[in-house]
C-alpha cells in the first residue's frame, strides 16, 4: 500500500447479535481524507447468508449494542467536530433518536436486563473549565493545584477536573412524535431564541441521572443480573494515588453509596488491578480481569491479565481461573456465552485466540490460528466475531464447527487496488539460544532488497500476524520489514515479558539483533549492507538504545521514544510508576539503561519523529535527543506533529498519518535508496 491508501484501511467493531440469531450488527470505520477524520457507519450482517448492508448513515457511528428484548439497536454516533453521543433506533428500522446531551461526549453504555433504561459512562467538567462558562476560554481558566500523582493522561489531558461518572437514563418511547422547533408567531410566543436541529424527543433529551460523584474515573458500568444494581470499575480506596490498583464496585440503584467487591482482605500479599466486570447469563456469577500487581500494588511489569469470578452477590474471595504465566487475556473483553460461561481473548505468540471458559475453569479454545480476534458476541446459539488477519485489518465472521465463516469483506478494495506482502514466520536463535519468534515481510523482485528493523512499542505488547500498515507500505516502497517479539514482549509467558525488568536494553537488544541476523541469513536476497532500524515507544527506545550499541546501521528513526528515564519520571503522565519499575530507582542502574546518557555514541542519520501532544512519552524527550544527536555532529532531523498524541501512528488525523508515511518514505529513500544501489 501507498501513504495514500490509508483510507482503504476499514476497522471492524465489536459485534452484537439480534436476540433472535438472524442478524448481526457491526460498525466499519475508515479514514477519510475529506473529511480528516475517521468516518463509519452500522451494517446488517445476516448470520444464514446473504449480503451486508449499511443501515445508518452518520458520519461517524460506532458500538453497536442489541437490547435484550431485541426491541432497540443502541450506538455511538459523532457529527463532525462533535462528541459522540449515545442514539437508539427501533431494531426494525427507522430514524435514529438521540438520547444524550453530554458536553464531553459518551463512551460506553449498556442496556438493562428489561430493556427500559440504560447506563453509560461521560467525562463531567469542573465548573469553569471546558467552556462551561462563556467567554471563559483554557488560556483564561483558573489555575490548577496539583498535589497528586495522578493528573493528566495521554489523549485526555487534565483529568481530575474531567472525571468520568456514571449515569442512568429511562429508554423513551422511539415512535413518540418527533419536535418541530417553532417558527414566526409561535417562536415569538414561545420566548424561544433559536431551535435545535437535534433535540431528542419532544425538543429535549431525556433526563440522565448521574449515579457517581467520587473524584475517580468510574469506567465499564454494566447492571447487575437481577437489575438492581450497577457495577463498576474506580478506585476508590485509600491510598489510591499511589498504586495501581483498581476494584469493582456495586452501587443499588435505590441507594448512594458504593459496595467494594474485590480487594477486599483487610491483608493481602496479592493486590489487583480490575477491570470489565461481566455478570453471567443466568445472574449465578460475576466475571472480571484482573492482574496481580503484588503486595505494592506497582508491580505491573509484564503482568498477564487473569480471568476472575465471584458468586453473585458475594464480596469474595474471588477465585482465579486462568494461569497468568501462560495465558494473557488483555484484550477483547469479557463476553457473556450460554448461562454460565464466558468469552475471553488470549494473546499468543503474535495472535489472539478466542476462549471459551466456566465458572469452573474448564476451558474450550473456539477459534485459533493465524488470526487476531478482536470482539465477540453471543446469541441464540451463535457466535460471531471481529478479527484481522494476514489480509484485513477488520472482518465479521460467524463461528462455526470448522472454523470462522466470513460475514464480510470490507477489506476487498484494499486487496483489489494493493498488493498485500505476505508475512513470513520465522524463529532464530538469539545469542544465548533463545528462540526469537517473528516474521519478514517482503517487496516484490529478486532483490538485493535494503532492510528495515522494525521494534514494536510496549514494551509488553506483541506484533502480530494480521494486516499491519506500516509493514506493508514500506515493503511496497522496496523495502523488507524484520519484526520479531523480544523478551519483554508480550503473549509468550510473563517470565519472557519480565526478563528486562530493570534490565532495559540487555536481552531485547540481543533478541532483536540476533533474529534480523538470523533472517539476513536466510534470505540471500536481502541486502545487508543497506539497514535501517525504527520504533515507536518502546520501540523508540531500543531504536536508539542500538544505534549507540551497534554501528551496523546506515540509519534510523526514533518516533515517539521512551529516551531519558530520569526527566521522564517526572514529565509523563506514567512516569511516577513506570520508569521506577522498568530501570529502577538507583540512579547510576537508571543511567546504564538510559538512551540520553549513551547519545555521544550514536554515528548514525536519525530522523526523530513526536508529537506535541504526547503526555505518554513527552515532546521534550525527542527535543533534547535531537539537539544532543546534532551537538555530536550525527545528521538528524525532528518532525514534531500538532495537534497530535501517543497515538499518531495509529489514531491520528489522516492527513498527519500519511504525512507521516511520505516522511518516513522519504528518510529512508534519502539514507537506503531502494533499487539505486
Amino acid at each position: 500500500m501507498k501513504p495514500s491508501d490509508l483510507n482503504l484501511l476499514h476497522s471492524v467493531s465489536v459485534p452484537t447479535i439480534h436476540p433472535d440469531g438472524t442478524r448481526a450488527v457491526v460498525s466499519a470505520t475508515r479514514p477519510d481524507f475529506a473529511a480528516d477524520a475517521y468516518v463509519g457507519q452500522l451494517w446488517s450482517v445476516p448470520l444464514g447468508g446473504g449480503t451486508p448492508r449499511r443501515i445508518t448513515q452518520g458520519f461517524a457511528d460506532t458500538q453497536p449494542r442489541f437490547s435484550p428484548d431485541g426491541e432497540v439497536l443502541g450506538f455511538l454516533r459523532s457529527v463532525p467536530g462533535g462528541k459522540p453521543q449515545l442514539y437508539a433506533v427501533p431494531a426494525a428500522g427507522g430514524e435514529p433518536v438521540r438520547l444524550t446531551d453530554s458536553k464531553m461526549g459518551v463512551s460506553w453504555f449498556r442496556f438493562s436486563p428489561d430493556s427500559a433504561q440504560l447506563v453509560f459512562s461521560s467525562r463531567v467538567p469542573a465548573h469553569g473549565r471546558y467552556g462551561t462558562v462563556d467567554g471563559v476560554g483554557p488560556g483564561a481558566e483558573d489555575p490548577r493545584l496539583i498535589s497528586s500523582y495522578k493528573y493528566r493522561a495521554n489523549g485526555a489531558g487534565y483529568t481530575a477536573d474531567k472525571r468520568v461518572q456514571v449515569f442512568l437514563l429511562d429508554l423513551p418511547a422511539l415512535d413518540a412524535e418527533p419536535w418541530i422547533a417553532p417558527v414566526g408567531r409561535a417562536k415569538e410566543a414561545s420566548g424561544q431564541a433559536g431551535d435545535s436541529a437535534d433535540g431528542g424527543i419532544g425538543g429535549d433529551f431525556p433526563e440522565a441521572r448521574q449515579l457517581t460523584h467520587a473524584d475517580a474515573d468510574a469506567t465499564s458500568p454494566v447492571f447487575s443480573a437481577d437489575g438492581k444494581h450497577v457495577l463498576f470499575t474506580a478506585a476508590l480506596h485509600s491510598g489510591a494515588d499511589e498504586d495501581l490498583v483498581s476494584d469493582i464496585y456495586a452501587l443499588a440503584l435505590s441507594g448512594t453509596e458504593p459496595e467494594r467487591l474485590t480487594n477486599t482482605a483487610v491483608e493481602s500479599e496479592t493486590l489487583l488491578g480490575v477491570s470489565e466486570p461481566t455478570p453471567s447469563a443466568d445472574g449465578q456469577w460475576l466475571y472480571f480481569l484482573a492482574q496481580d500487581l503484588s503486595g505494592t500494588g506497582k508491580d505491573f511489569v509484564a503482568r498477564n491479565t487473569a480471568l476472575y469470578v465471584l458468586p453473585a452477590g458475594s464480596d469474595g474471595p474471588a477465585r482465579r481461573l486462568t494461569d497468568p504465566e501462560d495465558t494473557d487475556l488483555a484484550e477483547g473483553g469479557i463476553v457473556p456465552a450460554g448461562e454460565s460461561e464466558v468469552l475471553v481473548f488470549n494473546r499468543t505468540r503474535g495472535s489472539v485466540e478466542l476462549l471459551q471458559i466456566d465458572a469452573g475453569g474448564e476451558r474450550r479454545v473456539l477459534a485459533s490460528g493465524p488470526l487476531v480476534v478482536q470482539g465477540a458476541a453471543a446469541a441464540a446459539g451463535a457466535v460471531v466475531v471481529s478479527y484481522a488477519d494476514g489480509t484485513t485489518m477488520g472482518e465479521a465472521a460467524l463461528l462455526e464447527a470448522g472454523g470462522l465463516r466470513p460475514l464480510t469483506d470490507f477489506s476487498a478494495q484494499l486487496r483489489k487496488d494493493t498488493r498485500v506482502a505476505p508475512a513470513l514466520e520465522e524463529i532464530h536463535p538469539s545469542r544465548d539460544g533463545y528462540p526469537v519468534h517473528g516474521w519478514v515481510v517482503l517487496p516484490e523482485g529478486p532483490g538485493p532488497h535494503p532492510v528495515l528493523l522494525n521494534i514494536h512499542g510496549g514494551p509488553f505488547a506483541q506484533f502480530d500476524c494480521a494486516y499491519f500498515d506500516e509493514a506493508q507500505a514500506y515493503a511496497a516502497a522496496g523495502y523488507a520489514v524484520v519484526q520479531c517479539n523480544p523478551r519483554g514482549s508480550a503473549g509468550y509467558g510473563q517470565a519472557h515479558g519480565r526478563v528486562i525488568k530493570e534490565a532495559m536494553g540487555t536481552r531485547d537488544l540481543d533478541d532483536v539483533l540476533a533474529f534480523l541476523e538470523g533472517v539476513l541469513a536466510a534470505h540471500p536476497e536481502l541486502d545487508g549492507a543497506r539497514l535501517g532500524v525504527m520504533g515507536g515507544s518502546y520501540g523508540g527506545y531500543l531504536s536508539a538504545w542500538t544505534t549507540a550499541n551497534d554501528h551496523r546501521f546506515t540509519a534510523a528513526i526514533v518516533e515517539r521514544g521512551f529516551l531519558d528515564p530520569l526527566s521522564f519520571t517526572g514529565s509523563a503522565d506514567i512516569g511516577w510508576f513506570f520508569g521506577p519499575e522498568y530501570t529502577g530507582t538507583n540512579t547510576d542502574q537508571v543511567l546504564a539503561q538510559s538512551p540520553m546518557a549513551r547519545v555521544g555514541d550514536v554515528r548514525t542519520p536519525t530522523l526523530v519523529i513526536h508529537s506535541e501532544e504526547d503526555l505518554r512519552c513527552p515532546v521534550d524527550q525527542a527535543q533534547r535527543y535531537y539537539t544532543a544527536l546534532k551537538q555530536h555532529g550525527v545528521p538528524a532531523e525532528l518532525l514534531l506533529f500538532p495537534g497530535e498524541n501517543h497515538e499518531l501512528s495509529r489514531a491520528g488525523t489522516p492527513w498527519h498519518r500519511r504525512q507521516r508515511f511520505e516522511h518516513v518514505l522519504r528518510w529512508w529513500e534519502q539514507w537506503l535508496k531502494p533499487g539505486n544501489a
